[in-house]
């Protein structure tokens, strides 16, 4: 069908209920309490994925730090709590995401097998800013039943093969006919839905992916859903797009996981066994 849906999210949310919402998910996903965001002391809780956690949160997970830009909620794994504390007691909270400092925390990771693994910036719709953005091409609103051509490799941000059951809403652009744009949203968690947006390279820099982004962040807000975006800080592509799709930096995450689990997502393992 046509795009036609109006703005009317901000009957149903406020900028205060997202990050609210947002910061009580996050609990759920590193067993903390949503509270423990906002002190300016750090907080270490033992690792575990509650009921309701983030489907895309996979174990074995040895330690997850998580930051609202206060402090740092680490959750952990025995025998990690006293290497973990150490760490994020000892450089500024905001350093503890990056390298030098990151180093320093690895190397000792690895002494017991495990590493750095992910890395990711969160972020979240100023209602304030957000709005339905233009573009020259037709936007159509897309149900998970128009997804079953789609999942193709220059869709694979919008869409997640592996997850078709969570692809639940999308937003597409098309020329003469020709889709060129898409954005889809995946069902993560009961109260968040995320947004991934892809655009054909010979339509880039036209105005669509934002397009995309802010109308089907307003599509999920009307269906009573908080929509989140996801970028690795170094994607400027991506976090520009999120800026002028009306999103903020709401949170950022560092996730560890075994040695071995890392090699395998980047094929070293089978190379050195091949």
């Amino acid at each position: 069908m046509s795009y036609q849906t109006l703005p009317h999210f901000g009957e149903k949310f406020t900028n205060e209920d997202i990050w609210q919402i947002a910061m009580e998910q996050s609990a759920i996903d590193i067993n903390c309490r949503a509270a423990d965001f906002l002190g300016t002391e750090h907080v270490i809780v033992p690792f575990a994925l509650r009921t309701g956690a983030r489907k895309y949160y996979k174990e074995p997970i040895a330690c997850n730090l998580v930051s609202y830009g206060n402090n740092i909620v680490a959750s952990v794994t025995d025998g990690l709590k006293d290497m973990v504390e150490t760490y994020i007691g000892k450089f500024e909270f905001y350093h503890c995401f990056e390298t030098p400092n990151m180093h320093w925390l690895d190397s000792r990771l690895r002494e017991k097998g495990q590493t750095v693994c992910f890395m990711a910036e969160y972020y979240l719709p100023d209602l304030k800013r957000l709005h339905c953005g233009e573009c020259n091409y037709e936007l159509k609103v897309l149900e998970q039943s128009d997804f079953g051509e789609l999942y193709t490799p220059q869709w694979r941000n919008a869409l997640c093969e592996d997850r078709k059951q969570l692809d639940v809403l999308g937003i597409g652009a098309f020329d003469a006919g020709k889709l060129v744009g898409l954005a889809g949203c995946s069902a993560d968690c009961d109260t968040m839905w995320q947004i991934g947006v892809d655009v054909l390279p010979d339509y880039r820099k036209k105005g669509i992916a934002s397009a995309l982004t802010s109308r089907l962040a307003i599509e999920i807000l009307n269906r009573g859903k908080v929509p989140f975006y996801c970028s690795a800080w170094s994607n400027i592509r991506s976090v520009r797009n999120a800026i002028r799709s009306g999103f903020v930096p709401a949170w950022v995450e560092m996730t560890t996981k075994p040695i071995h689990v890392v090699e395998e997502m980047n094929n070293t393992t089978s190379s050195k066994n091949g």
